[in-house]
């Protein structure tokens, strides 16, 4: 069962009443403003917290994240069944979108998926302990460009497919939901056993240690849900998970080397999970997502895709008629789950760059 409770707050404290006793995941969103006006996202939780009579309190340490221009507007990861074999995978795909209302530039933005890879309730034991500022990344790719090359205008999304091509096409799966064969981006893992789409290629920038890639057949997240973020470094920044050991992190008893990216840096993050069942099994702070988002089956073509903003029953806009999207750093509230996946979705613009149509 779900309570929730929205009050406006000068103070530290929240009182609830009429609780039925059991075992909870207890999370506090909501935004602040510091002494400049600009906004934050306050997000933290406490979870399995054991709540009976005779517990009256429950601290949780709350944790701030500039509000980001730049979002995940829809992830599809899921994959699809075909009409003979048993999982079709090719077709995930990943779309960025402008929630502000100036330009933004992808040039540079990194792509992190994050460890753990799946939802556990057994988070890992870092050597040295675990550091609460950072988030740990497996595999890092990083948008090209000089810095001004791939602009985004406000209402304008960008696709970064796992294959950019028409999965429709009866020598891929006739099944698949997407043709991502005018996708902005690709992730191409430089073999031989797939084409080089027309998509522009994401440039890879860490994997265990390395800026190789590694023995990449393709770039497949889990289709149960993984967890993502897409994050700026800070211009003066030595943050080089490849040179700098200080950024690089291993569990115990284990040699495998995973990235460690500092919370400010990340615009947007989303946990995904394999279903409402493993809402206890979060891996990434609070403070990057509070919540969880899932499909609940594999190889069924669907995923999950952020709400439009609605306010006394009508769709917010900005000034130049795009959409602004749902953004609490929330994936619970924020995201539509189940959904078909949509390329675009709402007809969000499609940038000038893109030279596939």
């Amino acid at each position: 069962e779900t309570f929730s409770y929205e009050k406006k707050v000068s103070d530290t404290k929240i009182e609830m009443s009429d609780i039925i006793p059991g075992i909870y995941t207890v999370s506090v969103s909501g935004t602040a403003y510091d002494q400049k006006g600009e906004e934050y996202y306050i997000n933290g939780n406490s979870v399995n917290k054991a709540l009976y009579r005779g517990v009256e309190t429950v601290d949780i340490t709350l944790k701030g994240l500039k509000v980001s221009p730049l979002i995940f507007k829809e992830i599809y990861f899921a994959g699809s069944k075909p009409p003979v074999g048993f999982a079709y995978f090719r077709d995930q795909f990943y779309e960025v979108y402008n929630n502000s209302s100036e330009v933004q530039y992808l040039d540079g933005v990194y792509f992190a998926q994050l460890y753990p890879t799946n939802a556990t309730r057994k988070l890992p034991i870092w050597d040295g302990g675990t550091d609460e500022n950072v988030c740990y990344a497996e595999r890092i790719w990083k948008f090209p460009g000089d810095g001004t090359q791939y602009p985004l205008q406000p209402g304008e999304s960008a696709v970064i497919a796992q294959f950019a091509a028409n999965h429709k096409l009866e020598n891929y799966n006739p099944n698949s939901p997407v043709d991502c064969s005018h996708a902005e981006f690709e992730f191409f893992p430089n073999n031989n056993r797939l084409p080089d789409m027309p998509a522009i290629n994401m440039e890879h920038a860490f994997y265990n240690g390395k800026a190789e890639m590694g023995n990449l057949y393709q770039f497949l997240t889990p289709v149960f849900g993984g967890a993502f973020c897409i994050f700026r470094v800070p211009s003066g920044s030595d943050w080089d998970p490849v040179n700098n050991k200080s950024y690089q992190a291993h569990e115990v008893n284990k040699s495998a080397i995973k990235a460690k990216i500092p919370i400010s840096y990340v615009l947007d993050a989303v946990e995904c999970i394999n279903n409402e069942s493993y809402a206890d099994a979060k891996r990434i702070p609070a403070v990057l997502d509070a919540g969880i988002t899932w499909v609940g089956k594999t190889y069924c073509g669907l995923g999950v895709a952020r709400k439009v903003m609605v306010e006394n029953g009508d769709t917010l806009r900005r000034d130049n008629g795009a959409l602004i999207f749902q953004d609490t750093n929330n994936s619970t509230d924020d995201f539509e789950r189940g959904v078909v996946p949509v390329l675009h979705r709402y007809n969000t613009g499609v940038p000038s760059w893109n030279a596939t149509y």
